[in-house]
C-alpha cells in the first residue's frame, strides 16, 4: 500500500542530487552540509537521509561527539549518481515527472481502457508519439531513460541469441543508440542503422551517438509508412509492447516484405509467463501500458503469434534472467 512512498523518496533524493554530492566530496557528510550543497532545508534533508538510509542506499557513520556522517552504499553510487555508466538518473526522472503523473489516473485508465495524457498534460493521445514526445524536453527525457535501460540491459539482450551471421542490422524505433552500440559491441562485423522518427534521429545525433562511431549511422522514418530498406535483421525493442495486436501484425508484415530471404526479425520486450502469473514486474508493466500506450505486455506465445501472422517461421523465445528477454522469428531463406 505504501510502495509509492519509497519510490518518491528515491525520486526525490536522485532530484535533488543527494547521491551526487556524496560521491563527488568522496567522504562521509554531515546532514547539515548535505542541505547546504543541495539547497534544503536541515530539517527536511535529515528525514530524507533518514529514510535512504533505512533503503539501504546510505550508511551512515556515528562520529565520538554525537554527530551522524552519510555516505553513498555501493548500490547508490553504481546506480543513482549521474556519473555512472550504469546510471538510472534518468530514467528515475522520468518515472517521477512523466509516469507518476499518468498513474494517478490509473483508476480512469482501467476504466476507460486508454491512455491518460489528456487528463496528466492536456494533451491529445490521438497520435501516440505526438503524445510521448510532446516537448523537445520530454523527448530526450524519454530517450535518457532508454539509453540507461540499455546500458544496463541491453547486452543480455542481443545475445540471447547468436546474431553474428547477421551483418546489416536494422534498429527501428532504436532512440538513443545504446542498443545499437551494445550490437555492435557484442559483434564486431555488423553495422546497425537506427530508423526513427527524423526529430528522434537530429536529438540522438546531438545528444547520443558521435560521428565517430562508423558503424552506426541513421534513417529517417516513420516504420508505420514509409519504405524500410533491405536488411539481414532488424530489432524491435520495447516498441511492439506499445501497440494493439493489429498494429502489430501491420509493422511485422512490413519487416517481413523488406527482410532478406535467411534473415530475421528480433523482439526484445518483456515476457509474462504463459499462465499470466507473473512476473510482478511485468504484470505492473502492462499497467503502464495502459496508462501510457496502445499496448500491452505479452506472452512469449502470443509474441509467436503475432510473428506467425506475419509470415516469420522457426520462431525461438530465450530467457535473459533480467527484465528483458529475446524473441527471434526468421525469413525462410
Amino acid at each position: 500500500m505504501e510502495g509509492f512512498l519509497i519510490s518518491k523518496t528515491v525520486f526525490t533524493a536522485c532530484e535533488l542530487g543527494v547521491f551526487d554530492v556524496l560521491l563527488g566530496k568522496d567522504r562521509p557528510m554531515s546532514a547539515e552540509e548535505i542541505c547546504q550543497a543541495v539547497g534544503a532545508s536541515l530539517d527536511g534533508a535529515q528525514r530524507l537521509l533518514a529514510a535512504c538510509t533505512g533503503l539501504q542506499l546510505l550508511n551512515t557513520h556515528q562520529q565520538d561527539n554525537g554527530q551522524v556522517l552519510y555516505s553513498n552504499t555501493e548500490q547508490a553510487s553504481t546506480y543513482l549518481t549521474r556519473s555512472s555508466p550504469l546510471s538510472l538518473y534518468h530514467s528515475i526522472q522520468y518515472s517521477s515527472r512523466t509516469i507518476y503523473l499518468c498513474w494517478h489516473y490509473l483508476t480512469d485508465a482501467v476504466r476507460e481502457g486508454r491512455n491518460q495524457y489528456e487528463k496528466a498534460f492536456g494533451v491529445s493521445s490521438t497520435d501516440l508519439f505526438q503524445a510521448l514526445y510532446r516537448s523537445d524536453e520530454e523527448m530526450v527525457k524519454f530517450m535518457q531513460l532508454m539509453n540507461s535501460i540499455w546500458n544496463i540491459c541491453g547486452r543480455d539482450a542481443v545475445t540471447a541469441f547468436d546474431l553474428s551471421p547477421f551483418k546489416i542490422i536494422y534498429d527501428l524505433g532504436g532512440c538513443s543508440g545504446a542498443l545499437a552500440k551494445q550490437c555492435t559491441s557484442a559483434y564486431p562485423e555488423c553495422t546497425v542503422t537506427i530508423f526513427d522518427l527524423p526529430k528522434v534521429v537530429r536529438m540522438s545525433r546531438e545528444h547520443f551517438v558521435t560521428e565517430a562511431n562508423q558503424r552506426i549511422s541513421f534513417h529517417e522514418g516513420d516504420f508505420f509508412k514509409d519504405l524500410l530498406p533491405e536488411a539481414d535483421l532488424y530489432i524491435l525493442a520495447r516498441i511492439l509492447h506499445d501497440w494493439t495486436d493489429q498494429r502489430c501484425v501491420e509493422l511485422l508484415t512490413r519487416v517481413y516484405q523488406a527482410c532478406k530471404p535467411g534473415g530475421a526479425v528480433l523482439l526484445v520486450e518483456a515476457l509474462l509467463h504463459e499462465d499470466g502469473s507473473g512476473p510482478l514486474t511485468v504484470q505492473l508493466y502492462s499497467l503502464n501500458m495502459l496508462v501510457q500506450t496502445e499496448g500491452r505486455e505479452r506472452t512469449a506465445a502470443q509474441y509467436a503469434a503475432l510473428l506467425a501472422a506475419a509470415g516469420f517461421t522457426r520462431i525461438q523465445d530465450r530467457q535473459t534472467g533480467k527484465i528483458y528477454d529475446a524473441v527471434l522469428g526468421r525469413k525462410e531463406g
